[in-house]
């Protein structure tokens, strides 16, 4: 059951606040309040779930609303309307039941879309098969990309589920006030550069005619994994 302890600024209650751009999130710890907050920046409303009432009260002042609820408590989540959410993010991790029967419970209420965190690749699969439609792992995907900024020369890097990567990295010193048809990156190196950015300047969509200024000019280069790493490494 819901506790007695709702925290929420002054308003309308969750239910009458309920947009297209509510989302709520169950689980605020390190990953869950990080979502939360990151979600409040952008502009979203946000229900905050939790059960231990520390943590409630610690984000009361954060979040439009903020509950100290049992997520696996279908009557619970259903006095609070969240039911008429459309999105919900699950962030517990550490322990395994919990995560994956508020997943069930979510998906059992009517939530199509529900982003939950994962520790492992079992325990992904068997949110995906409660109900979960995108599941994170972030310290394994974290670890991996730090990995490849440490190993590299990248300034940073997002790898897809299909082998394909982008990057940021240096323009190679030999680039400056050469024009990206002159390079000829993708025939060479198989790798499309999609913009050009100098610090302090605006970001540059890349044609075939873009110029490498110098000023310390960075590329944001697109391609299969293997490849943009191959070209990072050479860019030094």
């Amino acid at each position: 059951m819901v506790s007695a302890s709702e925290t929420q600024k002054g308003g309308p209650t969750v239910a009458e606040q309920v947009t297209t751009d509510t989302v709520v999130v169950v689980g605020l710890g390190r990953f869950g309040g990080a979502v939360a907050e990151s979600l409040v920046n952008l502009g979203h409303e946000v229900l905050g779930i939790d059960s231990d009432p520390r943590i409630v009260q610690d984000w009361s002042d954060r979040l439009t609303h903020v509950v100290e609820a049992d997520a696996t408590d279908t009557d619970a989540l259903r006095q609070l309307g969240v039911q008429e959410f459309s999105r919900a993010v699950v962030g517990i991790g550490t322990n395994l039941e919990t995560s994956v029967l508020t997943v069930l419970t979510l998906a059992e209420i009517g939530i199509t879309e529900i982003w939950a965190k994962a520790t492992s690749a079992k325990h992904g699969q068997i949110l995906s098969r409660v109900g979960a439609r995108h599941v994170i792992f972030p310290e394994s995907e974290m670890g991996e990309r730090v990995a490849h900024l440490i190993t590299g020369r990248m300034l940073d890097y997002i790898e897809f589920d299909d082998g394909f990567a982008i990057a940021k990295v240096r323009a190679p010193r030999d680039a400056v006030g050469r024009s990206l048809a002159d390079l000829g990156l993708r025939s060479k190196w198989g790798i499309t550069v999609v913009g050009t950015k100098v610090p302090g300047e605006d970001f540059t969509y890349a044609v075939p005619g873009t110029v490498i200024p110098d000023g310390g000019c960075i590329l944001i280069v697109a391609g299969e994994t293997s490849k943009v790493e191959q070209f990072a490494a050479a860019t030094g």
